[in-house]
């Protein structure tokens, strides 16, 4: 099964650590991404939530904001997909990165099927 390891954190913390945390955080990064290679999917440092772009409705009219949907200190800052045979092997992969300035969420992914139309000749 997939599950998603989602890391949570204020915007730019990362970067005003000192190098040598950084350096040691990313190691962190680098060990997971080595130790379970065959396993992972996908794989996001996301751009600060400053970037981002909110799409809603209201009314029937699509509104599209600047920044995130939620006002909050802490934003989705990247996420993993790792295969895994269980939750508990999934929060393992999980432990292994760096929780020094975040918080992580593991959640089982389910697959949604993709409806395609039938082409036309």
């Amino acid at each position: 099964m997939q599950y998603a390891i989602l890391i949570f954190g204020a915007d730019g913390v990362f970067d005003d650590l000192p190098e040598d945390d950084q350096r040691t955080y990313m190691q962190q990064h680098r060990d997971m991404q080595t130790k379970y290679e065959d396993r992972l999917g996908a794989i996001a440092r996301l751009m600060p939530s400053t970037s981002a772009m909110t799409v809603t409705s209201k009314n029937g009219s699509v509104i599209v904001t600047d920044g995130p949907y939620a006002e909050s200190k802490e934003q989705l800052l990247g996420l993993y997909i790792v295969e895994a045979d269980s939750m508990e092997e999934a929060i393992e992969a999980a432990k292994m990165l760096p929780t020094g300035f975040n918080s992580m969420e593991v959640r089982p992914v389910a697959q949604a099927p993709v409806q395609r139309e039938a082409a036309t000749a």
